[in-house]
């Protein structure tokens, strides 16, 4: 049995050290035995036990089912010793395969500790049982109780480190997946305003946290200005309390914050709330604002700047794609304006064509995308018409039989043009050159296309070209008023027109007036 075991321990030299503060949480152990001396003397002889400078916190269970109560309850038992005859001759042998099978704890190290070895034999128990040590209670003297409890500490402790490494690799490993997850979104976002509140969304998801949240852009001028402005900085979009704030003042408590990030260049982390910096090379600086959060860790503050260079590379290419489609749209704006000039059309018909048919496009219910591409592509409608001669062009009357077949011809020459492009914005300027004067009943021109054979972009275009060549004067007649030009247009429902596109544009009427008051000759 135990005896003298808390006397002859070399924990107990008589020499006194000076205390040391503890380095983390005491190593809990469990000890699992029917007989009260054997808790005391065992948590005797190993009270001035320490490993890495931690202390042993001693739980005591007195049978086999009082110890599964506690390990279903108690997290992080390093070790425990298990007497083998208990409530039943072997009790702790079915404790054991229980911790191992039906609690599935692989990480704690068992000690089994009998006074009746023939009860047990060791080798068919080290055989049968997955335990880590095996000791008769009379030969477990106070020397081999501390060596043996160092030894399953250090075994549970590289076992727990082993383990934490592992999910620290999967939490690393999730957490990229989740980078590349919220970053690929960005690069689908073709517009600032989208690009914007896509950034805001994401980077939610990749803290997995909802908050209220702010995003604001400066050129990179202003940002390495050595006394920064916080006036200089843009609100791109807004959450929360926040979402309102578009074009207004930063709110005074987040000023400090977002100098502090543009002064130091890099994300700002406090304890309520986080500042992103997401430099672009172009020279602007995307400066993102969340509060309300708990403290960031430090994988996620890796995370967010992994993130941070992948924004800054979508960014980058939303300017670029952004400059490329603006020079496109810029260039087609000009040469619909140098045909419409040249035919004496009305100054701005091809920018009020362009805002008509995105307006009526979102109306009818295409995406963002396709509204865009229909208004950069409406104002080369007519483009056809650089091929017609000037004589036919500018005929104040009425045009022969002749030269009526000669005007006709000005779509499929837009359409040869355009055609060959594969550019988006081309490709959809070129169906709308060629459909753009078809009817809804087929008696137009040049294909005698009906109904939805007319692709949506030239029904759309069609409502919108007649409706602004009625309103406007021409070469050939002066402008209507609005009531004449509804009673036409409405004429003109399922002949000429899409029915039902007609009655959108005429429900929303106040919309489209306004945009052709605003951008008048």
């Amino acid at each position: 049995m135990l005896i003298d075991i808390a006397k002859k321990s070399p924990l107990f030299s008589g020499k006194k050290k000076a205390p040391q503060a503890n380095s983390g949480p005491a190593w809990k152990i469990l000890i699992v035995d029917d007989e009260p001396d054997v808790h005391t003397v065992t948590k005797l002889a190993l009270s001035r036990f320490k490993l890495d400078n931690r202390t042993l916190e001693f739980i005591n269970a007195y049978s086999g089912e009082e110890a599964k109560q506690i390990l279903l309850k108690e997290k992080n038992i390093a070790m425990a010793f298990v007497d083998v005859v208990m409530e039943s001759d072997h009790a702790g042998l079915e404790l054991v395969r229980w911790i191992r099978e039906d609690h599935v704890n692989k990480a704690i190290r068992l000690i089994l500790r009998t006074g009746q070895p023939g009860q047990a034999p060791e080798e068919d128990v080290i055989v049968n049982y997955d335990i880590n040590d095996y000791k008769a209670k009379a030969e477990l003297d106070s020397r081999k109780l501390v060596t043996s409890v160092y030894s399953a500490l250090r075994s549970y402790r590289d076992i727990m480190q082993i383990e934490e490494a592992k999910e620290s690799q999967v939490r690393h490993r999730k957490g990229l997946e989740r980078v590349v997850k919220a970053t690929s979104g960005l690069f689908e976002l073709r517009t600032l305003h989208n690009f914007a509140d896509g950034l805001l969304t994401q980077v939610a998801t990749l803290l997995n946290f909802d908050s209220e949240t702010l995003l604001f852009s400066c050129s990179s001028v202003d940002a390495m200005s050595e006394q920064v402005n916080a006036n200089k900085l843009r609100i791109l979009a807004g959450t929360g309390q926040y979402s309102s704030h578009h074009d207004k003042a930063i709110p005074e408590n987040i000023k400090e914050k977002l100098l502090q990030a543009l002064k130091e260049k890099s994300c700002v982390y406090e304890k309520d709330c986080f500042v992103g910096y997401f430099p672009a090379k172009s020279g602007w600086v995307n400066l993102m604002y969340m509060g309300g959060i708990n403290s960031i860790d430090d994988l996620d503050k890796k995370l967010i700047d992994i993130f941070a260079i992948n924004v800054g590379v979508a960014f980058e290419n939303l300017l670029l794609n952004k400059e490329l489609e603006d020079t496109q749209s810029e260039l087609i704006l000009r040469l619909g304006d140098v045909v419409e000039s040249r035919s004496k059309e009305a100054a701005n018909h091809v920018k009020r064509m362009a805002a008509y048919c995105f307006k009526l496009a979102l109306i009818a219910g295409l995406d963002v995308q396709d509204a865009d591409l229909i208004k950069h592509a409406s104002p080369m409608h007519d483009i056809g018409k650089i091929a017609t001669p000037d004589a036919i062009l500018l005929k104040p009357g009425k045009l022969d039989a002749a030269e009526w077949s000669i005007m006709r011809q000005h779509p499929q020459v837009g359409h040869d043009i355009l055609s060959k492009s594969e550019r988006p914005i081309l490709k959809a300027a070129s169906i709308i050159s060629l459909q753009h004067h078809e009817k809804y009943d087929g008696s137009g021109y040049p294909s005698g296309l009906k109904g939805e054979e007319i692709h949506i972009f030239a029904r759309i275009v069609a409502i919108a070209d007649v409706f602004d060549a009625l309103s406007h004067a021409r070469c050939y007649k002066p402008a209507w008023p609005l009531e004449e030009v509804m009673k036409a247009m409405k004429e003109g429902s399922g002949s000429h027109f899409d029915p039902v596109l007609l009655d959108l544009f005429i429900e929303n009427i106040e919309v489209f007036n306004m945009l052709k008051e605003k951008l008048h000759d």
